[in-house]
């Protein structure tokens, strides 16, 4: 197809009509706000203009927002470069900072002065600069190539290509070319990267965390999860390492905080950086998800967390070393589970098949279009179900073997030779990956635990001719014993510890090559470079089907506003404060309150206890400036915003574009929402910003924060 046909096709269907699809439905590219939103908008009763939301000669909002960590977002909130995001994103950060002496998670913490902020090492935070569409470059430069890996290697030349040309001599840009709608466009995105961020404060976990596992995707919800960091610049307000004679960045833009509060239809709206969404995904797909991907991840991961929980609650020192960990990994354990109880209840499956044969319909109404597109589904369906055996044992050995720490650690600290996929050269260890780090974290019987119940399991779930080789040494030294396997390898590897590690590192290679754990994990490792290879296959005919379905679908929709899925660039969302009801009689309302806090106080379950400041400050009804008209303190509250995993700690902003609360969460109810938008149930939870201040302030003693703040009350 001719590339400026396809250019008008897609520009087409994403302008014409967009009225005709829920303005809470989407998650917006910046750079076409002025085309597709503004006007809906301004209906809606937003008083911004396209330019106050994203200009690339003027500040604008899109300057206060940045993308935290590679998996979350955050926001200035201050002319000293003061950023605001959940305490679940700043959770590894925090984590690492911790000490047993010094637990910052536990307790929490607050620096009462600039000396006292702590530098976060490894942490960055990066600004998009802008978008430019490079669709007609990129296919061109792609149009040669005939395999998956031949594609990756044009699309990496010409995204560099196009990168330094956008860049040029500015050192602290940099550019990435990024794929919209199923490879049919592509835009250049270019950025800022800050990496002296120092952690400011953040509540305890009891206020951060309340709730943890039981409460995670629900509503009501009554956790104050934020976090507080600096941005720090050399004298010329650029990215620098880390130096004592650097600076808090000053902003092109920070957010004004709006303590008016929120009430039901205030329209609300969202800049952020969701991570990964499949609003295109065929029923095909579905199928594969929930009977693959979520199925078993929920088995695996449950094990898993089982063992690391019951060591966790043994032990503190156990509790910090993997309170991060766990919670990464329950976090989409959940999510799995209610994504396939959302995929059964609302038939996701059945209304994908429904829209296909649409689809199906409409393609051999025209001869055209057969030719076009007749056999995109079917691409897509041939791929799906070929793959569907590796998938399987592939998810097992990523979710189980994978999840053993000692032989993952020892292949990436272990020697490497000339030519070694795994990194590093001429038989070094990989230093990139810090012992120390490692070490700090790791608890080796907690490891050995979770080794035998994964080898176990992965042995009764995996037929026994994809079991990897050292099942062999299993069975034929150890007569099946896999306890006796992993007992003998934890005794006799110098990986489980940093003192066994560093005289081994320094003396003859052929010990760290016949070390047990080694042997074990490059056996694993190169037995799933051997599924992954076997997938290329696949990749081939899925990406061909998969971008033909995407172009078909455009083309049959002309006249309908779309939006591309996510892919963790900025996009924006906007809809408005709204309740909901998620089942016949039953009615939840748009806030919560502190009183619901204390509803839910359990002293005996750890997810649920309350310090006892909070407590005194509840008794006492010192809410200060923050509190509700009616005198109670509000917690959290709902809207009506398109998000998803990677919009965690973007802002809600009010018409105005005043920050009003931080987004943290989706509810149970729309967990098949990645897939499919459902406009009755699908809600975002946010932390209200007055209780954010109020902890800041009343609770944790910070309420100096408040004067380089611009507030609006």
């Amino acid at each position: 197809m001719n590339i400026k046909k396809v250019g008008l096709l897609f520009l087409s269907a994403i302008i014409l009509n967009v009225g005709t699809l829920h303005a809470d439905e989407g998650m917006w590219m910046l750079s076409l706000i002025q085309k597709l939103n503004i006007k809906k908008m301004s209906e809606m009763g937003f008083k911004l203009s396209a330019k106050d939301i994203y200009d690339i000669n003027n500040s604008s909002l899109k300057d206060a927002v940045l993308h935290f960590g590679g998996g979350c977002t955050a926001e200035i909130i201050s002319k000293d470069g003061l950023v605001l995001t959940n305490h679940h994103c700043g959770y590894g950060t925090i984590q690492k900072l911790s000490t047993v002496d010094h637990d910052y998670l536990e307790n929490g913490y607050w620096a009462m002065n600039r000396d006292e902020e702590l530098p976060s090492k490894g942490l960055t935070v990066i600004f998009l600069d802008h978008f430019e569409d490079v669709t007609k470059a990129v296919t061109e430069a792609m149009a040669a190539a005939t395999d998956p890996k031949a594609k990756d290697e044009a699309l990496r030349t010409v995204s560099d290509q196009l990168s330094a040309k956008a860049v040029g001599g500015n050192k602290y840009l940099s550019g990435r070319v990024y794929s919209f709608f199923g490879d049919n466009q592509y835009y250049l995105v270019i950025t800022k990267t800050y990496n002296d961020i120092r952690f400011v404060g953040a509540p305890p976990s009891s206020i951060g965390k309340f709730g943890a596992d039981t409460d995670n995707w629900m509503w009501p919800r009554h956790t104050g999860d934020f976090s507080m960091f600096r941005i720090y610049a050399d004298k010329d307000n650029n990215p620098a390492e880390f130096s004592k004679d650097n600076v808090p960045y000053q902003p092109k833009k920070f957010l004004t905080i709006s303590l008016k509060g929120v009430k039901q239809n205030d329209p609300a709206m969202i800049i952020g950086y969701p991570g990964r969404t499949n609003r295109f995904m065929t029923s095909y797909e579905v199928k594969e998800t929930s009977e693959i991907t979520n199925a078993v991840t929920i088995l695996v991961r449950g094990v898993r967390q089982d063992i690391l929980m019951a060591d966790m609650v043994a032990d503190p020192k156990i509790r910090l070393q993997y309170s991060n960990k766990y919670a990464g990994s329950s976090n989409f354990w959940k999510k799995a589970i209610g994504m396939n109880e959302t995929f059964e209840k609302l038939k996701v499956l059945d209304r994908r098949a429904a829209e296909e044969k649409t689809f199906t319909e409409w393609v051999n109404a025209d001869p055209s279009r057969v030719q076009k597109y007749g056999k995109a589904l079917a691409d897509v369906k041939s791929a799906i179900e070929g793959r569907a055996k590796l998938q399987v044992n592939l998810k097992y050995y990523t979710e189980a073997l994978g999840s053993i720490e000692l032989t993952s650690a020892a292949v990436r600290l272990g020697p490497r030779s000339e030519g070694d996929s795994r990194g590093g050269r001429g038989g070094r260890p990989n230093f990139s990956f810090s012992p120390a780090d490692f070490f700090k974290d790791y608890n080796a019987a907690t490891d050995k635990k979770v080794a035998k119940a994964m080898i176990k399991l992965f042995r009764e779930k995996v037929p026994a001719t994809d079991l990897p080789d050292f099942y062999k040494t299993i069975d034929a030294n150890y007569q099946g014993n896999i306890d006796a396997y992993v007992e003998a390898m934890f005794s006799q590897s110098v990986f489980v510890s940093e003192e066994k590690l560093k005289p081994a590192l320094a003396g003859d290679k052929k010990v760290l090559e016949n070390d047990p754990a080694f042997v074990t994990g490059k056996n694993i490792s190169e037995a799933m470079m051997k599924y992954y290879n076997d997938l290329d296959q696949y990749r081939s005919l899925y990406a061909k089907g998969q971008k033909l379905y995407i172009a078909g679908m455009l083309e049959m929709k002309a006249g309908q506003a779309i939006y591309p899925d996510a892919n963790s660039t900025m996009r924006m969302t906007y809809g408005k404060v709204l309740n909901y009801s998620p089942k016949d009689g039953v009615i939840y309302d748009y806030v919560t309150t502190m009183d619901g806090v204390m509803q839910k106080e359990d002293p005996k379950n750890w997810e649920f206890v309350v310090p006892a400041r909070l407590k005194e400050l509840y008794n006492a009804k010192d809410f200060g400036q923050y509190a509700m008209k009616d005198g109670r303190m509000p917690v959290a509250f709902l809207t009506n915003n398109d998000i998803t995993g990677g919009n965690s700690g973007s802002p809600v902003m009010n018409r105005k574009g005043e920050l009003i609360g931080i987004a943290f969460d989706g509810n149970w109810e729309s967990m098949s929402s990645d897939i499919i938008f459902e406009p009755s149930l699908q809600r975002c939870i946010n932390v209200d910003i007055r209780y954010t201040l109020f902890i800041m302030d009343k609770f944790g003693g910070a309420g100096y924060l408040l004067n380089e703040m611009k507030i609006s009350k």
